[in-house]
């Protein structure tokens, strides 16, 4: 069965190297040192190797059940979720006054990645609650942070999110779920909730629900929706626990992967709920914790890629089939091993050369929400908020991909469950869908985030790159290699973004035709713009007689694939969003 090993020293480089952490002037970032970071990043690394990656297998296989109205997580989970508590890494970036540790969303994120890597299912319970602990700490009253803050951070109660209904999705103004308000300031929550992510479990004395139901006099479609806290027990004004609420579990869903996490099916009769935040606004609330799931989607991609490329990397290293083309290199053995074949190199290399970029792109995204919300940088902000759908869309998309490359490595023998590697490709799978599907993410950039303050974040991506580009086109071996892809795939996001600009409000069918594609060609400029980061923090470490140069030429190899092979990849998605509406559109509806 597949095994894991945090990939700690890559993370430093991200942290040190490339995005150099401790020079930053975003509050906190100064306290995070070398010795710091790996002093977190190692003990998180052994949380996930040793505890968290022995359950995963094991609770894929024994999957979550509903007995007697009471949902029981797989065995081992339960040690688990404890050792994580003791631990405290759900409380990592909380705010220290109620309880967290309050260091930077950026460690945050580098301890999450090991964890999804290690458990993707069981990581959810604390990863869903971190996202219910920041919609409360920036909607909530100061009497609703304080009575359920604490016990969010430290995961002894944990949270949801309730959208979805039996007939809508991302459609939330057909929402049915009603609020009536009462006498004593609260409401009666009555409705159906399907698709909830650790809607309920056997890890936590309480489970605090935030649910979108509609409360009379907001009128129709989504200005309607106000967002609620419903807890599972009701919580007393001293703190303690008190009755069940009318809220139970229907069923469980019976899912192609991530079965260790309970996704139900949650029936609200009557139960009771506080606002949280403005009512009929509670979109805006639930936004705050909607985008920061959308990060963690991202990061959940290639953090199973991360796990499934180092399954299939060792396959390759010690499988043995075949003989090198060019002459035997194993002569002593029956075959040479997997690895010596120019077809599993480029497989392989495609799966490091993505993840390694994509961890680049998470740490720097997760760095500006750190600007944003640590230094108030309204350009972090603006620049965050265009990135969020293309680091969801675009690294869950290509992380899938990747997850399923590594299980090809393994020919038959990854189609066989002993192997595990299709629980990598089907606990991947989801990623693309839920936090909203990607084609909906790919809207939300081109219809949205595109002309979000009159294109200025989109304009500053750009003279970002061009600014890069500039500064080290001295740099000779960094121009040809990565300057000049670097720019190529540039201009064609540039273009891109023109077609829209020009065709978007006379033919809007044409710009959304073209969402996807724009929404991929973005994420290779993206990944364009790590590597070369990347490239020159590691040409600067072997300049400077770094220890480890093999680590550092390993880096430049890899970024020298990515932007030879992958980022040619923008020119295909403009030549696509050139074509406008007409093939996509012209088929009439009887044809299909």
């Amino acid at each position: 069965m597949p095994s894991y090993a945090a990939p700690t020293q890559d993370m430093q480089f991200v942290l040190h190297e490339v995005l150099n952490v401790s020079q930053s002037e975003t509050p906190g970032y100064a306290d995070l040192d070398r010795d710091f970071t790996a002093a977190i990043l190692d003990e998180a690394g052994k949380i996930a190797r040793d505890v968290l990656a022995p359950l995963n297998a094991s609770g894929d296989a024994e999957g979550c059940r509903l007995e007697n109205g009471v949902v029981r997580t797989p065995a081992g989970f339960h040690e688990a979720f404890a050792a994580v508590k003791d631990g405290g890494w759900p409380a990592i970036d909380c705010d220290p006054a109620y309880g967290g540790q309050g260091l930077p969303y950026i460690m945050s994120c580098a301890t999450g990645e090991m964890f999804v890597s290690a458990n993707m299912a069981f990581n959810m319970y604390q990863g869903l609650t971190h996202g219910a602990y920041s919609a409360i700490h920036a909607h909530g009253t100061e009497a609703q942070r304080m009575a359920y803050l604490p016990k969010l951070v430290t995961c002894d109660w944990t949270g949801t999110m309730n959208l979805t209904e039996p007939h809508c999705g991302t459609d939330l103004g057909m929402m049915r779920t009603r609020a009536e308000p009462q006498a004593d300031g609260s409401y009666r929550i009555t409705g159906q909730k399907i698709f909830i992510s650790a809607g309920d479990h056997d890890l936590a004395e309480n489970v605090i629900h935030l649910v979108l139901a509609k409360a009379p006099g907001g009128g129709e479609g989504t200005r309607g929706v106000s967002l609620f806290i419903v807890p599972k027990i009701l919580v007393n004004d001293d703190g303690s626990l008190g009755a069940r609420n009318a809220v139970s579990v229907g069923n469980i869903e019976e899912k192609m992967g991530i079965h260790g996490n309970a996704t139900c099916v949650m029936n609200y009769d009557g139960a009771t709920g506080w606002l949280l935040g403005d009512l009929h606004k509670g979109m805006r609330a639930m936004f705050t914790m909607m985008n920061e799931a959308r990060l963690s989607v991202g990061l959940q991609g290639y953090a199973v890629a991360e796990a499934a490329y180092q399954s299939a990397r060792s396959y390759a290293q010690d499988r043995l089939q075949g003989r090198a083309v060019t002459g035997a290199k194993n002569p002593d053995g029956p075959a040479d091993p997997l690895i010596v074949h120019p077809d599993i190199r480029r497989n392989l290399l495609s799966q490091k050369a993505f993840v390694e970029g994509a961890r680049m792109l998470t740490f720097w995204g997760a760095s500006l929400v750190d600007r944003s919300n640590r230094a108030g940088d309204a350009a972090a902000e603006g620049l965050i908020s265009l990135l969020t759908p293309v680091l969801k869309g675009f690294l869950t998309d290509k992380g899938f991909e990747a997850a399923v490359n590594a299980q090809q490595v393994f020919g038959g023998h990854g189609y066989i469950e002993e192997q595990g590697m299709s629980q990598f490709v089907r606990d991947a799978r989801i990623t693309m869908i839920y936090e909203g599907a990607n084609g909906v993410q790919a809207l939300d950039l081109v219809g949205r985030k595109l002309a979000a303050e009159g294109g200025k974040p989109m304009m500053a991506f750009f003279e970002m790159v061009k600014a890069f580009i500039k500064e080290n086109e001295s740099d000779e071996a960094l121009a040809k290699d990565f300057l000049e892809p670097l720019k190529a795939a540039s201009r064609d996001l540039q273009a891109a973004a023109m077609v829209f600009a020009s065709e978007g409000m006379k033919n809007p069918d044409a710009a959304l035709a073209g969402s996807y594609d724009f929404m991929h060609l973005f994420g290779h400029v993206c990944m364009g713009l790590m590597w070369a980061r990347a490239a020159r923090a590691a040409g600067a470490a072997l300049t400077g007689g770094a220890g480890d140069a093999d680590f550092y030429r390993a880096k430049i190899a890899t970024g020298r694939y990515y932007m030879a092979r992958e980022l040619p990849a923008t020119a295909l998605h403009l030549a696509r969003i050139r074509t406008g509406a007409a093939p996509v559109m012209d088929l009439a509806e009887a044809g299909f």
